[in-house]
């Protein structure tokens, strides 16, 4: 004692060793050190700074805390053990959202799942696996040998996977630590323990209170619940403490966080009055106050480092095996003496009131610490199952959710088999459970210990659900082995829980209303969904019982007798006796529609379901041991399930319309899927029970008059009162199925020996008759067992074939022939719908394969033993009775007494009855068969004279009209009727037999012959009447092609015709004309008459420059479809901008799409201002499209669209070729230059007027003629302007300026200059969106677009051309010289981009449209000549084609040979010369240049063959409608004037190019890029393509759970999204991600669209396997992701969790979606369907 107890701070200087000594107290010098430091640490609770805490944690205590318990330097001891190997378990603990994944092949049940690191590397990755997104608070099984059946261990997991060669995978710590460790946790656990239960607000407890007097600082501390909104709790705070909003929602999002918040420092008395205000004002808010309290700043400081504290020895307990030992035997370990519970249990006791944070570190210590170490889990189930009613008890009065509670550790251990059965043996879990349940659900019992559930609450119910799922979880791996004890032990479980079914028989009993209608519909929800959660429960206790013969009798026994108590407590009345055909049958009166019935008859129907396991296991002989048959009391078995049909049958035939909704409710769900399993289904193996063992006449009697229907089987006729006889009707139908049922439905293992594979088998053959199905359909039609499996993988193939699915819409599984015969109209699980459906489609199947209609039951399988009675129905007297009576009816013709659906049950007992006795014959001798059902059929009803027989009855259906459709169904029944007979016979009479067998059977065929060549008549007949049909109609079809001609030449289809025209005027010279665009051999344009219908008015109206403006509907929309680099930032407002160059990476265009539908100008506006009207009209309805930017929906297609291009007809221009030839002579590229110069000096100078010169003057540089004058221009063939009408020209200017509004994302302005380059940029980009389309889908240029396409573009490229005339020429001058700048450097301006800045096409297209306007002269409005246009188009495409190919040159300068084919053609060695002339930079091989230039020259020869062709109409060359490469390529060089060999221009022109040439390459940019120094854009230009996708989606979800975001620290689960334009990951739906856009909040999607996509994007949000489209701020919509499974079906929100594969046709789809800029109109369409979308905030995805 006499050393000195170092202070910890100290410690790291003071040898460690010295704390060995055995006498010092470490609990005290902990404590001490922990109350000196801790306060200080944490003093700043408001706005704490979390790395320097940390800090200082580190430093003053974990640090010298870690050094004593290693006894070295902490980072090197646990490097060392990092080393030494790992545990095999993976142990990860899943947070909300991971997804994890579970082996169907594998897993021993649903609940073993995997994290993804173990799945990748597991073999389960071939197998059937599912993947899901966990809940939160999971655990990856990795390592569990008990959770799989095979590939328990993942290759990371597996023992020698470490690189250690020791033998043990972990290595031992050494005496010394653990004795340090057995010293230290005590005294850490019990701190975190004393901290985390600490009650007291303000003080502390004495060991932890330092001398110093107590600081008056306290805390006002706010809880987190689940009853209170985010709003709720901002709005509270900002009213009582009077804070900001930001701050407000900081506090809120950390007290959703951590589950709690300080909000307010300060004294004791301040922070008291906080807390009274916040819970004044959350009250005013919701029923009850925020949870507040206010706590001593040291109590606080001390909870936040308890918790410090847990998750350092969380960390720890990963190291190493013996750490957890250690821990796990400290925290279990009981003070000897006292009754109090070990420190885990006070955990898991207090876990119900301490907040998020504690819970989340105290869970996470279980994980890491017991469930890591098998034994020791044991012993905390032993724990936890000690404490288990109070746990559940705490949770359910708890708000928090159920993944914060530390009951929801139950799933971790009850479901592993070997401690599930420890559990049932030793701790009599079952029975625990039970009555858990028992003594949380009293609230719920009425005056006769039923439970109902009315004004239950929702909540709360479905905290009680859990412990329901405990006990599913306990049972959900049968025993192989019973001992007696587990006999015991689970046999007093289900004693237990038979108490809780008896509280449900009979629960919530109704009476019919009479009179008036039900006041409020009763809550039936709560007991139909507590069925449903017992079906599988109910099912695995049945299971459990079989697999033991022992067992199963003791627990008939316990069930039978809990069905009479129940059953015997009925008030006994006086019997009744009822008489028919001679038997009475004496039963208590009760009738259905007049007293109280219950649909929940638990006990009646696990009864049955034991009672079918013992005939199944045949320990049925045995049961007169347990229950004695005077005990047995059938009849009251049979009574309470037959009241429930008859209940069902009342229902149907409406006779309990006044009990509501509720009721009809409750019967759907008693037959529906997902209960009928323990509901519908037994009760008819109830019924079956009774046929097997009561007396047949006495069952139907009883029947009878439960269906109340004695009366109307007994001669008296029935009243005339109509809804009375309907409702008889319905009620003898109903009757008549459930007889069918009782006798036909024989597919229940028990029942006859059927195995389950045959029961799913006829359920998938029953739906597939009805129609071809999904899988997931098939899925969702069928029973899940209680591993979620419905076993239809293992036979579906066997009983159908699957079609895969096209590019939309999924897979379906047709049925195979072969099982068609196994259909039975009167399937017991078909609705009413699925019945008439499946009649339906059957006899239309026979009809067309020629074959008669019947469609009689198949053969059903032999009863087994204990259920051969049943059959005995069909050929009592009561039954004869029934069929004779309705058959009688029906002969008889009253037609309102009967129905053909009763007739039609009539006949299927009948074939039932003779399939029976035909199977019978067949396998035993006659004398034995007592079967007599032909007898009875053909034996007189009575004596009396007129007395018929069933038989005879049947013979006499054929003759009434109203049963024609039945004709087949009844021959088939006679030819049985026949056959038995012959059966019957053929015994007693075997020789005679012989001869009137063959009579017999000849007589069948003639009437079968006959009936067949009748049906070949009728065939024949119809078939020739349907052929006359198809005559009429398409001698109308072509009427019509003659009336509408115009529609269909309009297409390019008609190129035939236009050949024909074209040679007409093709002269007698060789050279054919007409497939040459440009120059003086120009063909004639192709015009044709265009008459188009306004699909507005229906008028027809020839389009003329003189008439009416007709309109297209068309969308404008910015677009980055071609972008060449998507990291460049775009300008999102464009005031600044100036769009007369694209830049050649073509970041960003306009596009206009047009659905290609006409109206009339006037038609559109007024239709335009109909919708305003009517919208606002309608101000609180959401629209789905923007009226303010002049959007509306197309009237016809509905697309979307914001404007209309005014149609403008092409204008012929024909050229003279003797004018043409002389031109030739004179007018060559120079002296068009010349020309072209003057006038543009001649303007300048005009305009200038005393002004600066806008333009450099441009000598005559010495050609000395100087005749060239400001007119010459004119000299070479003019004309006049064309004239447009005052409406034509009003839509040119509308059509404009949307575009220049939408392009540049301004407001409208008519007069603003950038008009014009707007009008000829879309012009461009629109032809190069589609030239690039084409390409990308293999199409020829001309001749494939869609029709839509082809007039879009037609009308789009005439307006660009027309759209000069609504704009001052002055201002096209203007714009035409700085394009003309860049290809002529003398006009070159500060602001003309180099040579590589711009993109040539835009240029071509705004020179061809702009040039026009140097013919405008002040006086007269003129425009050029044909022959003048052929020229300035020729030598301007010429002249953008020199700068193109020179921008290829230069860009491919830097190329290093690939190939080595140097080809010596004509071409590369005139590129080898052009290079030698031009860059004497470039020393690069002439056939490698000509090889770039010919690639890269192809997509601009291209485009410019589109514009030429629409703007000038002269048609393309044969070669251009198909695809090729070479010969595409000479077709486009004859179409555009332009030699094969492109270097020839530079040769042809040389003179003039060259000055040019010196110029474009001293340019700097051009310089620099030849140098090597910049890279220049190559072409051709890359196709833009959607991201590459991996095949397997587990791929995607790996990314997406490696995915960080970038902006928050915190570990919680974000919705990564992934967008397929450009790759990128983002956060999406997350306040942490969003940004500030123009003032505006954005999601990081709608943010990352206004770059990605200039506004309209596509993402994949990997989590939910859908894609998003997303438009600007305001509108997205989901879409299919294009991952299939393999049964062709997407998987949204991947609910079904099977494998997913990427599809290529569907991803195709998507990339042509974007590709055709029609994203928008599909967000338009989904809108429109589906307007429940419209609550969705679009901007902060």
């Amino acid at each position: 004692s006499g050393l000195p107890v170092p202070g910890w701070a100290e410690s790291c200087s003071v040898s460690p060793i010295s704390w060995c000594d055995e006498r010092f107290d470490f609990q005290a010098t902990f404590l001490q050190c922990l109350a000196k430091h801790v306060p200080n640490i944490y003093s700043a609770e408001m706005d704490p700074l979390v790395e320097k805490q940390e800090e200082m944690v580190q430093a003053a205590i974990l640090y010298p805390l870690e050094c004593y318990l290693f006894g070295e330097d902490p980072d090197v001891f646990l490097e060392k053990l990092q080393q030494s190997g790992t545990s095999q378990l993976c142990g990860k603990v899943f947070k909300g959202g991971e997804t994890t994944y579970s082996c169907r092949d594998c897993a021993v049940d649903p609940t073993c799942v995997l994290c993804i690191d173990c799945f990748q590397n597991s073999i389960h990755k071939n197998h059937r696996y599912k993947m899901h997104s966990s809940t939160g608070g999971g655990f990856c099984d990795c390592g569990d040998t008990e959770a799989w059946k095979a590939g328990p261990l993942c290759s990371k997991h597996e023992p020698g996977a470490s690189s250690s060669p020791k033998e043990n995978s972990e290595c031992q710590l050494n005496e010394e630590i653990m004795e340090h460790s057995r010293r230290v946790f005590p005294s850490v656990i019990k701190y975190i323990v004393d901290m985390l239960i600490w009650e007291e607000e303000k003080e502390l407890p004495v060991e932890l209170t330092i001398s110093r007097e107590k600081v008056d600082s306290y805390y006002c501390v706010l809880f987190n619940d689940e009853h209170h909104s985010y709003d709720h709790v901002i709005y509270s705070l900002q009213r009582a403490l009077g804070c900001e909003l930001g701050e407000a929602q900081l506090h809120t999002t950390a007290i959703d966080k951590e589950g709690r918040r300080a909000v307010k420092a300060g004294h004791y008395a301040s922070c008291q009055e906080a807390k009274e205000e916040i819970k004044r004002h959350s009250e005013n808010v919701s029923q009850r106050p925020l949870h507040v309290e206010v706590l001593h700043a040291d109590v606080m400081a001390h909870q936040k480092f308890a918790l410090r504290l847990g998750s350092w020895l969380n960390k720890l307990m990963s190291y190493s095996s013996d750490f957890r030992q250690i821990f796990c035997q400290i925290c279990l370990k009981e003070e000897a003496g006292s009754e109090k519970p070990c420190f885990i249990s006070k955990l898991m006791l207090w876990d119900a009131r301490l907040h998020k944070g504690a819970r989340k570190v105290l869970h996470e210590l279980i994980f890491s610490s017991f469930f890591m170490e098998m034994e020791y889990k044991k012993l905390f189930a032993v724990e936890f199952v000690k404490y288990y009613k109070a746990l559940q008890k705490e949770y359910i009065s708890d708000d928090h959710d159920r993944v914060l509670s530390v009951t929801a550790l139950s799933v971790q251990m009850f479901t592993v088999p070997t401690l599930a059965r420890h559990l049932i043996e030793e701790r009599n879990i079952i029975t625990i459970i039970t009555e858990t349940l028992l003594e949380v659900l009293p609230e719920y019992l009425d005056k006769n210990d039923k439970f109902n559930f009315q004004g239950y609450s929702q909540d709360k119910l479905n905290r009680v659900y859990s412990v329901i799922f405990d006990l599913r979880y306990i049972l959900v791996s049968k025993p192989t082995v019973w001992t007696d004890h587990l006999r015991e032990r689970f046999l007093e479980g289900f004693v237990s829980f038979l108490r809780i079914l008896t509280c449900m028989q009979g629960m919530e009993e109704i009476k019919r209303q009479i009179g008036q209608h039900i006041e409020v519909d009763p809550d039936w929800e709560a007991a139909i969904a507590i069925q449903m959660q017992l079906k599988n429960i109910l099912l695995m206790f049945q299971e459990w019982c079989a697999s033991d013969e022992e067992l199963l009798l003791r627990s008939y026994r316990e069930c039978h007798k809990a069905v009479m108590r129940c059953s015997t407590n009925g008030r006994s009345r006086e019997k009744t006796v009822f008489h028919l055909c001679g038997h009475t049958l004496e039963s208590r009166p009760y009738r259905v529609s007049a007293d109280p019935v219950s649909i929940h008859l638990p006990l009646s129907r696990t009864l049955a379901g034991l009672h079918v396991r013992l005939s199944k296991t045949g320990a049925i002989s045995r049961l007169h041991e347990f229950v004695s048959p005077e005990e047995f009391q059938v009849e009251l078995l049979v009574e309470y399930p037959l009241r429930c049909l008859v209940l069902v049958a009342q229902v149907a035939a409406e006779m309990w319309r006044r009990n509501g909704l509720s009721l009809i409710s409750q019967v759907f769900y008693y037959q529906d899927v997902k209960c009928r399993e323990e509901m519908y289904d037994k009760d008819i193996i109830m019924l079956q029970i009774g046929a097997s063992l009561m007396d047949p006449n006495q069952f139907l009697l009883l029947i009878l008059q439960r269906y109340e229907l004695a009366d109307a089987f007994k001669k008296i006729k029935p009243t005339k009162d109509q809804d009375l006889i309907k409702q008889y009707n319905v009620l003898i139908e109903e009757m008549l199925q459930i007889l069918i049922y009782v006798v036909g439905e024989r597919y229940v293992p028990g029942i006859s020996n059927v195995t389950k594979e045959d029961v799913i088998m006829r359920e998938i053959i029953h739906l597939l008759c009805i129609e071809p199905m999904a899988h997931s359909a098939i899925t969702k039609s069928l029973p899940e067992n209680e591993s979620n499996e419905t076993g239809l993988e293992n036979v579906i193939d066997k009983v159908a074939t699957f079609k895969k699915p096209g590019v939309s819409g999924h897979g379906v599984y047709e049925l195979k022939d072969e099982c068609l015969k196994e259909f039975n109209m009167f399937f017991y699980h078909y609705t009413k719908t699925q019945h008439s459906k499946a009649e339906h489609t059957q006899k239309k199947r026979r009809k067309q394969e020629n074959r008669d209609e019947a469609l009689p039951p198949p053969p059903p399988p032999d009863f087994s033993p204990a259920f051969s009675n049943v059959v005995r129905i069909l050929n009592c007297d009561v039954m004869m009775h029934i069929l004779r009576t309705l058959l009688q009816r029906a002969v008889e013709l009253e037609t309102h007494l009967w129905t053909e659906a009763m007739v039609q049950m009539v006949l299927h007992l009948l074939s039932l009855g003779l399939l029976e006795e035909k199977q019978q014959l067949q396998k035993s001798p006659e004398e034995e068969v007592t079967f007599d059902f032909y007898h009875k059929a053909t034996r007189m009803g009575s004596s009396a004279l007129n007395a018929v027989n069933v038989l005879m009855l049947v013979e006499k259906l054929k003759r009434v009209p109203q049963l024609e459709a039945q004709k087949d169904t009844v021959n088939w029944i006679l030819q049985m009727f026949d056959m038995v007979k012959r059966l019957r016979e053929k015994s007693s009479l075997a020789t005679v037999g012989a001869a009137s067998g063959s009579e017999a059977t000849k007589g069948d065929e003639s009437t079968q012959d006959k009936e067949k060549a009748e049906r070949k008549r009728k065939a024949e007949a119809a078939r020739l009447h349907r052929q006359k049909i198809m005559a009429q109609m398409s001698a109308l079809q072509r009427n019509f092609i003659e009336t509408h001609k115009l529609l269909y030449e309009n297409t390019l289809e008609a190129q035939g015709k236009d050949d024909a025209i074209m040679e007409e005027e093709s002269t007698s010279s060789a050279i054919d004309y007409s497939r040459i665009a440009l120059g003086p051999k120009r063909g004639p344009s192709v015009i044709e008459k265009e008459v188009l219908t306004c699909i507005l008015c229906q008028e027809e109206q020839e389009v003329k420059l003189e008439s009416a403006a007709m309109v297209l509907s068309a969308c404008v929309q910015k677009s980055t479809a071609l972008t060449q680099n998507r990291s460049r930032i775009l300008e999102l407002s464009g005031d600044t901008l100036d769009p007369l160059f694209m830049h050649p990476d073509l970041p960003c265009g306009t596009h206009t799409g047009s659905c290609g539908h006409v109206m009339h100008a006037a038609c559109w506006q007024k239709y335009f201002e109909a919708i305003q009207l009517n919208f606002r009209q309608r101000l609180h309805v959401e629209q789905i499209f923007d009226l303010e930017n002049g959007e509306y929906l197309c009237p016809l297609c509905k697309s979307l669209c914001n404007t209309v291009i005014p149609i403008v007809p092409l204008q012929a221009q024909k050229i003279n070729s003797e004018d043409a030839e002389a031109v030739a002579q004179i007018l060559s590229l120079a002296r068009w230059l010349e020309i072209v110069t003057v006038r543009i000096s001649g303007y300048s100078v005009k305009n200038a007027k005393g002004e600066k010169q806008s333009l450099p003057p441009f000598t005559n540089k010495g050609t000395g003629n100087s005749a060239l004058e400001f007119h010459s221009i004119l000299s070479f063939g003019v004309q006049s302007s064309a004239k447009y009408s005052s409406s034509i020209k009003e839509m040119l200017i509308l059509f404009a300026t949307t575009i220049y509004r939408v392009g540049l994302k301004v407001a409208p302005n008519e007069a603003d200059s950038r008009i014009p380059m707007m009008t000829w940029s879309t012009c461009a980009f629109t032809i190069q969106c589609i030239e690039n389309l084409l390409e990308t889908e293999g199409k020829p240029l001309f001749g494939s677009l869609q029709n839509r396409q082809h007039s879009g573009l037609k009308a789009l490229v005439q307006f660009a051309a027309a759209q000069r005339t609504t704009s001052p020429q002055l201002l096209i001058q203007k714009h035409l010289v700085r394009l003309l700048g860049v290809l002529l450097p003398n006009y070159k301006g500060e602001d003309t981009p180099s040579l590589l800045e711009v993109d040539m096409f835009h240029v071509l297209v705004g020179t061809v449209l702009s040039f026009p306007s140097l013919y405008w002269e002040d006086a007269v409005d003129l425009q050029p000549s044909s022959v003048s246009s052929a020229y300035n188009h020729l030598y301007l495409f010429h002249l953008t084609t020199l700068a193109h190919i020179m921008q290829i040159v230069i860009s491919s300068a830097t190329e290093s040979p690939t190939a080595h084919t140097s080809d010596n053609s004509e071409e590369a060695q005139s590129a080898q010369s052009f290079c030698r002339e031009v860059c004497q930079y470039t020393n690069i091989p002439g056939w490698l240049v000509w090889d770039c230039v010919k690639k890269g020259i192809m997509p601009y020869l291209r485009c410019a063959a589109l514009f030429f062709h629409y703007l000038l109409g002269v048609s393309p060359p044969e070669e251009l409608l198909q695809v090729s490469e070479e010969g595409q390529f000479k077709a486009l060089c004859s179409y555009l004037s332009l030699p094969t060999n492109l270097f020839q221009l530079f040769h042809e022109y040389w003179d003039t190019v060259n000055p040019l040439l010196q110029r474009w390459c001293t340019d700097p940019v051009v310089l620099s890029c030849l140098k090597g120094k910049s890279i220049a854009i190559r072409y051709p230009r890359k196709r833009n393509h959607l991201i590459e996708l991996p095949e397997d989606y587990s791929c995607l979800l790996n990314q997406a759970s490696q995915f960080r975001c970038p902006r928050s620290s915190d570990d919680e689960q974000k919705h990564p999204v992934l967008c397929l334009f450009c790759g990128a990951m983002l956060c999406s739906q997350n306040t942490c991600c969003q940004e500030l856009v123009n003032g505006e909040e954005l999601g990081a999607c709608t943010s990352h669209a206004l770059q990605c996509g200039a506004g309209v994007c596509m993402f994949l949000k990997i989590r939910e396997c859908k894609v998003v489209l997303i438009e600007g701020k305001t509108r997205g919509c989901l879409y299919p992701a294009p991952y299939l499974d393999e049964y062709g079906e997407t998987d949204p929100g991947l609910t079904r969790g099977n494998p997913l594969h990427l599809c290529q046709e569907r991803y195709r789809k998507l990339h042509l979606l974007w590709q055709q800029h029609c994203i928008i109109e599909e967000i338009a369409r989904s809108q429109e369907t589906n307007q429940i979308f419209f609550g969705f905030n679009w901007q902060l995805l």
